[in-house]
């Protein structure tokens, strides 16, 4: 009997497998180290930062980062062929209390750099951004060659 091909249980054996290797190789006990155990959104799952929402309309691209707690004098955005670049950094809350002294340190530190590929071109020198409640917003006029042409379609 045959089972059925299984898209994501291959993914996740791949995963696995990457995993392996790297700790084979020996950076898999780096990635846990004490060093990098306290860096921006530490460890082998670390998730992007910050989470962004990107959609589109006939005339621009919009993206939407969900940033709390951010210093808006170091954030930096640039678009360089066909990315968008974030970067900046987010200040620690306290920093007098000692790493050791954490019982539970969830909320992350630090500088922070997020690239995203925009779906199409975009006039960058007409692009806005705004920082409010920390939230980042962000506006991409499209490039004239990008926003969609009506076509006229004759009869006859």
């Amino acid at each position: 009997m045959r089972t059925a091909w299984d898209l994501f249980r291959e993914m996740d054996d791949l995963r696995r497998e990457m995993d392996r290797a790297f700790r084979n190789v020996g950076l898999g006990g780096w990635l846990s180290s004490p060093v990098t155990r306290f860096a921006f959104l530490p460890g082998e799952a670390a998730r992007v930062y910050p989470l962004l929402n990107v959609n589109e309309d006939e005339h621009n691209v919009y993206v939407e980062a969900l940033a709390p707690g951010l210093d808006p004098d170091s954030l930096s955005i640039h678009v360089v062929q066909g990315q968008l670049n974030i970067s900046g950094e987010k200040p620690a809350l306290d920093g007098n209390v000692p790493r050791e002294a954490y019982h539970r340190n969830e909320r992350a530190a630090g500088r922070f750099v997020r690239s995203i590929t925009l779906p199409v071109d975009v006039d960058q020198g007409k692009t806005k951004a705004e920082y409010k409640n920390g939230l980042l917003l962000v506006t991409l006029p499209k490039s004239e060659a990008a926003k969609p042409k009506q076509i006229a379609v004759k009869v006859g």
